[in-house]
C-alpha cells in the first residue's frame, strides 16, 4: 500500500471516529486556535457568536462615526472645496468596498480569518489614533477662518490626515469580508439545529450593524457638530479599541474551520484527500461534465515527465470545482448590483427630493439627510419579527429549516425595493402637482408638503435590506467553495460598490439624454421645473426587469448541497 494510499484511510478513519463520538465534538471537523479538538459544548455556537456581533457594533459605530459627516470635516476644517470633499469622500468610500478583496484572500489563501481580522483591526486602529491625532495637535491642525478668509491645510496637515483615513480604509475592508464568515464558522454544520442558528446569526449581524450606525448617524454627528472633532473622532477611536478587546477575549471559546489549520501542510495531497473524504462522507457527486475538467487532467508528458506539483499546470479536481460554483454564483452576483443602485438612493436623489419639502415639525427643522435613520430604525425594526415571527410561518409552508431559501429571500427583496421606487414616484408626482398649483414651477423652493410622507420610500428600503442583502450574507458563505467564503463575501461588497458607480452612470445618462436641445431634463437644479418621477419610474423599471433575469438565474441555479 502506497504512503498516499495510508494517509487517506487514516484520514477516513479519523472523520469517521469523530461522528461515532455521541456528540462530544463538533462533526464539521472544528479544532481551537491551538488545533485540537474542541468540546462542542463549551465552543463556538452563541455563546462565542456574542463576541463577535458585540465586535461588529462597536466597529461599525467607529466606522461610521467617521464616515457619515467626514464632508463636513473637510469642508470645514480642511477648508476643501465642496467639489473637492465630495470627490475625497467617493474615493475613500469606494477603496473601503475595494480592499475587502485583499483581506478575503490574503484569509482564504494564507492566514485563515482570525488572523487575518488580527492584523487589520490593528491597522484600523492605528489609522483611527492618526485620525484623531490629527484633530487634537495643534500643528496638524488647519487655522480657523478668519471672516471669509479660510488659510488651506498645508502638505504635511494634510498627509498625516489621510493617512490615517486610508489606513482605516485598508483596515476595515481587510476585515470586513471575515467577521460574518468567521462568525457563522461558531455553528456545527453537520448539525440540523446549528444550522437553524446559523440562519439566524446573519439576521442578529446586521442588526448589530444598523445599531452602530444609528448611534454614529445620531449621537456621534451632534458630539462633532457641538463639542469638536478632537473628541468627535477620538470616541470612534475608542470604540475600536473596545471591539478589538471584545473580539480577542472570545479566543478560547472560538471554533477554527480545520482547512485553514491544514492549509500550508502538503497543499496539493491534502485537496485531493478532502475532496475523496467528501464523496465518500457526504455522497457529494462531483460532475465531470465541463471543459474545465481537463486543468485537472494530466497530458502523456506530464504523466512520463512524473512532475505533478506545478499548480500553474495542472489543477486538482476539488479547485475545477470551486471554479465551476463560482462561475454559476455569477449571474447572482451580477442581478445584485441593480438592487444596490437603487439603493443608493437614500444617501442623493431621496435627500435632494426632502429639500424641496416641509422640512418643519412644530418648531423642529428636519434635516433630509437625516431622514436616512428611519431606514436603520426599519432594519431595527425588522431583523426581530423576521427571525422570531416570519421564519416559523414560513417554515411550516416550505419545510425549510430557515424559512426560505437564500434565493427566495434575495427575490422578495428585490421586489420590495422597486415597491420603494414607486412609492418614491408617487409622492414627487404629488409633490410637483402641488408646485403646479402654487405657481411655483420657476422658484427653486420648498412646497407645504410634509417630509415625512418620505417615510414610506424609506422603510421599504430598509425592509428589502432584511432580505436581499441578509440573504445575500447567507448565499455567499452557504454555496461559496469551502476554502473560498471570506472572498465571496468580499464580492457581495463590491457589488454594493458597483452599484454606486452605476447609480451615478445612470444619473449621467439621464441627465445627459434629458438636456439635449437646451431642455431642461429631469434633474435640473431647480427640481420644481423638473420630472424626477420619471427617474423613480425608470428605476423601477429597470429593478422589474432585473428582477426578471433574477428570477430565471435562481430557477437554473444549482444550489449546493453538501460543504
Amino acid at each position: 500500500m502506497s504512503s498516499g494510499e495510508e494517509q487517506t484511510l487514516l484520514l477516513e478513519d479519523e472523520l469517521l471516529l469523530q461522528n461515532e463520538n455521541n456528540g462530544l465534538h463538533t462533526g464539521d471537523g472544528s479544532v481551537d486556535i491551538n488545533g485540537m479538538a474542541v468540546l462542542k459544548q463549551k465552543t463556538g455556537n452563541w455563546t462565542a457568536c456574542s463576541f463577535i456581533l458585540g465586535n461588529e457594533c462597536c466597529e461599525r459605530l467607529a466606522y461610521y462615526g467617521i464616515a457619515t459627516n467626514l464632508v463636513t470635516y473637510l469642508t470645514g476644517k480642511l477648508h476643501e472645496g465642496n467639489v473637492s470633499a465630495a470627490k475625497n469622500v467617493n474615493i475613500w468610500a469606494g477603496t473601503c468596498c475595494f480592499t475587502p478583496l485583499i483581506g478575503a484572500t490574503l484569509a482564504d489563501a494564507y492566514w485563515g480569518r482570525y488572523w487575518t481580522i488580527f492584523v487589520f483591526s490593528t491597522i484600523y486602529f492605528i489609522g483611527m489614533c492618526t485620525l484623531t491625532l490629527s484633530a487634537t495637535i495643534p500643528v496638524l491642525k488647519p487655522a480657523e477662518c478668519i471672516g471669509s478668509l479660510c488659510p488651506p491645510a498645508t502638505p504635511v496637515q494634510y498627509g498625516v490626515f489621510f493617512f490615517g483615513l486610508y489606513l482605516i480604509a485598508f483596515g476595515a475592508g481587510g476585515i470586513k469580508p471575515c467577521v460574518s464568515s468567521f462568525g457563522a464558522d461558531q455553528f456545527d454544520a453537520t448539525d440540523p439545529k446549528e444550522r437553524v442558528k446559523k440562519g439566524s446569526f446573519f439576521n442578529w449581524f446586521y442588526f448589530s450593524i444598523n445599531i452602530g450606525c444609528l448611534v454614529s448617524s445620531s449621537l456621534m454627528v451632534y458630539i462633532q457638530d457641538k463639542a469638536g472633532w478632537g473628541l468627535g473622532f477620538g470616541i470612534p477611536a475608542l470604540f475600536m479599541g473596545i471591539a478589538i478587546a471584545i473580539f480577542f477575549s472570545g479566543t478560547p471559546l472560538y471554533e477554527f474551520c480545520l482547512v485553514y489549520v491544514k492549509r500550508l501542510e502538503s497543499k496539493f495531497m491534502l485537496t485531493y484527500l478532502f475532496y475523496l473524504i467528501c464523496q465518500r462522507s457526504t455522497g457529494k457527486k462531483v460532475s465531470t461534465d465541463l471543459c474545465l475538467d481537463k486543468a485537472a487532467i494530466m497530458s502523456e508528458a506530464e504523466i512520463k515527465g512524473g512532475d505533478f506539483s506545478d499548480p500553474w499546470r495542472l489543477c486538482t479536481m476539488t479547485q475545477v470545482e470551486e471554479l465551476k460554483i463560482l462561475i454559476c454564483m455569477f449571474p447572482i452576483w451580477a442581478t445584485s448590483i441593480v438592487f444596490s443602485a437603487v439603493h443608493a438612493q437614500m444617501s442623493t436623489i431621496f435627500v435632494e427630493q426632502g429639500m424641496q419639502m416641509d422640512k418643519t415639525i412644530g418648531s423642529f427643522n428636519i434635516p433630509p439627510a437625516s431622514m436616512i435613520t428611519i431606514d436603520v430604525i426599519s432594519v431595527i425594526f425588522w431583523v426581530p419579527i423576521y427571525d422570531r415571527i416570519i421564519v416559523p410561518i414560513a417554515r411550516k409552508f416550505t419545510g425549510r429549516e430557515r424559512g426560505f431559501s437564500e434565493l427566495q429571500r434575495m427575490g422578495i427583496g428585490l421586489f420590495i425595493s422597486m415597491l420603494s421606487m414607486t412609492a418614491a414616484a408617487l409622492l414627487e408626482i404629488k409633490r410637483l402637482q402641488l408646485v403646479k398649483e402654487l405657481g411655483l414651477v420657476g422658484d427653486a423652493v420648498a412646497v407645504p408638503l410634509s417630509i415625512l410622507w418620505q417615510i414610506p420610500q424609506y422603510m421599504l428600503i430598509g425592509t428589502a435590506e432584511i432580505f436581499t442583502y441578509i440573504g445575500q450574507l447567507e448565499f455567499f458563505y452557504e454555496q461559496s467553495p469551502d476554502a473560498m467564503r471570506s472572498l465571496c463575501s468580499a464580492l457581495s461588497l463590491l457589488a454594493a460598490s458597483l452599484g454606486s458607480y452605476l447609480s451615478s452612470f445612470i444619473l449621467s445618462m439621464v441627465t445627459y439624454l434629458t438636456t439635449t436641445g437646451g431642455k431642461t431634463g429631469w434633474v435640473p437644479d431647480n427640481l420644481n421645473a423638473g420630472h424626477l418621477d420619471y427617474l423613480f419610474w425608470l428605476l423601477a423599471g429597470l429593478s422589474f426587469f432585473n428582477l426578471l433575469i433574477y428570477t430565471v438565474c435562481a430557477k437554473r441555479y444549482k444550489e449546493k448541497k453538501a460543504s
